[in-house]
């Protein structure tokens, strides 16, 4: 009878199956109709859940890296709950938006994130098949979460600071109404978003060969 213990999932791939878990959380706390809880809170709620799900995002990294624990699994789970988290707040923003253009501002970012993440995943794939090629996630590439978090996380924090008396006192009407930091933090997510995607583009095209 063999005596070796089987290994279980170490911590990083915990904190990556934790975010995935967090997803579908987020999305039905947002899809809440105003009948159950208002907007602005379940907004609130939401983006907490979204902002601990990205701490988890930084946190697995971090973790594999400095203690060895890189796993396939990881290298599968950790890009795949990256998309599946940022896609699904996108949607869902979409989702609550009020018709107009804010509405198209939206979707418009949601679908450049969709058709970068598509064409990049596609490129490491035949890079990898191909080639044999790993290419990690550069500086552009990080940048490009950060600004998508800050970006998602100001959609619903924005409105709720305007909520509070003091700060709708202080700020002259036009800037509450056109809420100035969610459009400056989207505009910053399509620039990253594409610069990101031309310059992953520019390093692994190398990688592929039309002949073949």
């Amino acid at each position: 009878m063999s005596t070796e213990k089987k290994k279980g999932m170490n911590l990083p791939n915990k904190l990556t199956v934790l975010r995935v878990c967090l997803v579908p959380v987020f999305i039905a706390v947002m899809m809440l109709p105003s009948s159950v809880m208002s907007p602005l809170l379940s907004g609130l709620i939401g983006v907490a859940i979204f902002i601990a799900a990205s701490v988890t995002d930084m946190l697995d990294g971090k973790i594999a890296r400095r203690y060895g624990l890189v796993t396939d699994f990881g290298k599968l789970m950790d890009p795949l709950a990256d998309k599946f988290m940022v896609i699904g707040a996108l949607a869902v923003i979409v989702y609550r938006a009020d018709e107009g253009f804010l509405r198209l501002f939206f979707t418009l970012v949601l679908l450049v994130v969709i058709f970068r993440e598509l064409a990049v995943t596609s490129l490491r794939l035949v890079a990898s098949t191909s080639a044999g090629a790993v290419v990690a996630a550069n500086l552009l590439g990080k940048i490009k979460t950060v600004v998508q978090i800050v970006f998602i996380s100001s959609v619903f924090i924005e409105p709720a600071l305007y909520a509070i008396p003091f700060v709708n006192g202080f700020l002259p009407v036009w800037w509450v109404a056109n809420v100035p930091i969610t459009y400056t933090a989207g505009a910053l997510t399509l620039l990253f978003t594409v610069w990101s995607g031309v310059n992953y583009f520019t390093i692994m095209w190398r990688y592929m060969d039309p002949e073949k």
